[in-house]
Order: C-alpha cells, then sequence, then structure tokens
C-alpha cells in the first residue's frame, strides 16, 4: 500500500514512518524491560506488581503491533531486529534481576516518560500533515500511559 492510496502525500508521511520506528523501537527495548519486572519482582508487592507488569507488557505487545502494521500502512517498512531497535532507541535495557520492586516501577516510569515525550512528537507531526489515523492511535497509547504513570506514582508515593 502507498500512502497515497489512503489519502496522505508520501512526502509528508516519509517524516512520521520515521517517527514511528523509533517510537516501535523504543517501545521493543520497552516491552522486554516489562518482561523482565514481571519475572524478576521480588518481596511484599509481589502480587500487586506481578500482575501489572504482566498488563503493561501485555499492552505493550498490542501496540508494537499497531505500530508495525501501521508503518505498514502508511507504505514502509518497520524495523524488525533488535540490532536496530537498540541502536535506535532512547530507551535502555536494564538487567532486572535482583532490582528493588520500587526500583522497577521507576524505570517503567522513566520509560513512560520518553514514550509519552517520543508519542507527543509524532502528534505534532501528524497534526502537521494530516495524518488523523496515526495520531488517534498515538493518542490512545499516550493516554493509557499517562493514567498508569498516575497509578505508578501513586504506588511510589511520589506527588
Amino acid at each position: 500500500m502507498k500512502a497515497e492510496e489512503i489519502g496522505l502525500e508520501e512526502v509528508k508521511v516519509r517524516p512520521v514512518v520515521d517517527q514511528l520506528n523509533d517510537l516501535l523501537a523504543n517501545y521493543h527495548i520497552h516491552y522486554q524491560k516489562l518482561r523482565g519486572c514481571h519475572w524478576n519482582v521480588k518481596g511484599k508487592s509481589f502480587f500487586t506488581l506481578h500482575a501489572k507488569f504482566e498488563e503493561l507488557y501485555t499492552n505493550a505487545i498490542a501496540s508494537i503491533d499497531e505500530l508495525a502494521e501501521r508503518i505498514l500502512t502508511l507504505g514502509k517498512a518497520p524495523l524488525s531486529t533488535y540490532k536496530e531497535y537498540i541502536e535506535t532507541a532512547r530507551i535502555e535495557e536494564i538487567n532486572t534481576v535482583g532490582i528493588e520492586d520500587i526500583k522497577l516501577v521507576e524505570a517503567v516510569l522513566e520509560d513512560f516518560a520518553t514514550l509519552i515525550e517520543i508519542e507527543r512528537e509524532i502528534m505534532e507531526s501528524t497534526a502537521a500533515n494530516g495524518d488523523d489515523g496515526t495520531n488517534d492511535m498515538i493518542n490512545k497509547f499516550m493516554q493509557f500511559k499517562e493514567k498508569n504513570t498516575w497509578m505508578l506514582r501513586a504506588f511510589c508515593n511520589r506527588d
């Protein structure tokens, strides 16, 4: 498919697709971090955080799929190797083994802040280029993270 087939100009879509691939790379690193948090959380908050991390990584993998499909809809190929993800992402990997439960939550909060920042950048581009479909998708992703940021900050007793 080409961008023109859905009423978008290819020249305007190219920078958006590049931003979507950047977001995709960041989501992959974030997703794997969430899996590690889920597997390695310990302590008094185990049952609460084990379930929460599973909810978050389930949402992240669904978002990854939507992102890749949107990139394809816009006529380009999504990044698809971990080498590309690691080279492209702003989010960095961490070893989640032996990390205190609150520190795991704080790592997720840092990822959320980075993802939201990238999503706001994308929404500026999509608004400027008339790409309402991508804008709606990104807005939905952002709203999920904003709400969960509030919840995780409350969990950490952070104002």
